[in-house]
């Protein structure tokens, strides 16, 4: 018996093996076939070589000393600085490589976690899922907080699910909860929602701890609360820096990514949301404003509700062309049109476009990355880039579709789900709360809800799952030896 499971263990190791060098050939290829050095890169990256070699969290200003910043929270220039201060200031190949790493390491964190909730088999489908997937393993070539953030989102379920079958108290598991919570955070500031949808959690499995052993419920929650003050106590530092600094209460990022005193195009965005939905409208028109031409032509029909007002419209970005920048005159004159636009259509501005924005980002080809043309859809004059396209939607719907069939299942097994309900519940938790944040977003881009992407694995897995009928022993599992007579 224990011979045939070492059998068992070493083939499933090898297939292990095979899945994690098929992932590792995707990243390479992305990496060396398609790498990007985007603007938010090189932004992270002055950032970083501030630090190292003037001591200031701040941008290059030639001619004067580094401007300090509080734009982006500290988590990826601090993992870049320490890349730099490794490998060489500027050397994004390095960073890409360990990105690579850190990717299949979020591979065997979801296939793990799979295989202690249904068995190995799911484990082995979510590994094959995971290092498969082209529109996590693209981030790998882009040095931007895709890959962390994914890394710490299935570290945080996996360390959730691992404390829970512990005796709760002050364990690893529950410093790992915190630590994956804060670092978390500190590389993306909304995954304060992923610890808004985790602690609940965590509190459900305390009390439910406390029934069975009747301990004090003072005692079985203290843990809980530990935790949380841990995942704070990082960002004080960073509030008490920006107050210094500044003079602002700033204990994340501002949602502007502005700098104190730097003006907000309010009006200007307040305009765009009354008819932006697909990602292309963000390279022609979000990301240009204050720094380069907007062509009328560049804007669908919906941006205009009649001859009169694409005619103003017309006239406003001429007058905006003549500079090129922001000014508060200009970003009036664009408030105003927006007043007249939502006026007339308020369940579009306040419903209908805010949807239509969230299921851009969840349904189109995930093409940002790529060389692929940003109006993929005109059949007639990119017929093969549209086939490629169109061909990636399908398998992102693909992948959406496992994902939801599979916590569908996981939901209807009660046997099964009672015992990790609490991790079902955070999951369903994040998933809601962060769809309710991109309800609030100006552009669409789809790496805002890149971050599913662990959780559809993870559930997609559970469709693999050996049914009761046919379940066979896990290889993983060393069975207990009979008692002697």
């Amino acid at each position: 018996m224990m011979r045939e499971m070492a059998q068992s263990r070493a083939k499933l190791w090898g297939w292990v093996a095979i899945a994690l060098a098929a992932g590792v050939a995707l990243r390479l290829y992305f990496l060396h076939i398609a790498p990007k050095l985007t603007t938010d890169t090189l932004l992270y990256g002055d950032i970083a070589k501030n630090l190292l070699q003037n001591h200031v969290y701040g941008f290059t200003v030639p001619g004067h000393p580094p401007r300090p910043t509080l734009i982006r929270v500290p988590g990826y220039p601090l993992f870049l600085a320490l890349c730099f201060l490794l490998f060489g200031v500027e050397n994004y190949h390095a960073v890409l490589y360990l990105q690579l790493l850190i990717d299949l390491a979020t591979c065997l964190l979801i296939a793990d976690l799979a295989r202690r909730l249904w068995g190995t088999r799911a484990g082995m489908a979510a590994l094959w899922l995971a290092a498969l997937c082209p529109f996590t393993a693209n981030y790998v070539g882009s040095a931007l907080t895709e890959t962390l953030t994914l890394f710490f989102i299935a570290a945080a379920f996996y360390t959730l699910h691992r404390w829970s079958e512990t005796t709760l108290g002050y364990n690893r598991w529950l410093w790992l909860i915190a630590a994956s919570l804060a670092a978390a955070i500190l590389v993306r500031p909304e995954q304060g929602l992923l610890a808004v949808a985790i602690v609940p959690a965590m509190l459900w499995i305390a009390a439910g701890y406390r029934t069975a052993t009747r301990s004090p419920l003072s005692i079985c929650l203290a843990p809980v609360f530990v935790a949380v003050f841990c995942v704070v106590l990082p960002f004080v530092p960073w509030a008490a820096r920006n107050w210094h600094t500044f003079h602002v209460i700033q204990p994340l990022a501002p949602r502007s990514a502005t700098d104190p005193g730097e003006h907000v195009p309010l009006g200007f965005q307040r305009w765009y949301r009354t008819w932006a939905i697909e990602f292309a409208s963000n390279e022609y028109v979000y990301w240009n404003y204050d720094s380069s031409d907007i062509k009328i032509t560049d804007l669908p029909a919906r941006a205009f509700d009649s001859p009169a007002q694409r005619a103003e419209t017309a006239q406003l970005l001429a007058d905006y062309n003549l500079t090129d920048s922001d000014s508060p005159e200009i970003d009036g004159r664009f408030n105003a049109l927006a007043a007249e636009r939502i006026s007339g259509h308020q369940l579009r501005y306040y419903v209908v476009l805010p949807i239509a924005r969230l299921a851009n980002m969840l349904f189109r080809p995930r093409l940002e990355l790529t060389a692929i043309t940003l109006e993929w859809w005109q059949w007639n004059e990119v017929r093969k880039e549209s086939t490629f396209a169109y061909a990636y939607a399908l398998l992102n719907l693909a992948y959406m579709i496992l994902g939801v069939r599979g916590f569908l299942r996981w939901k209807s097994r009660p046997p099964a789900f009672a015992g990790q309900a609490p991790l079902a519940l955070a999951i369903a938790a994040y998933v809601a709360l962060r769809c309710a944040l991109l309800l609030t977003l100006d552009n669409s881009e789809d790496r805002y809800t890149l971050e599913f992407f662990p959780i559809i694995i993870l559930c997609a897995a559970t469709l693999f799952r050996y049914k009761k009928s046919y379940q066979v022993a896990d290889p993983f599992v060393i069975p207990a030896r009979n008692p002697s007579p």
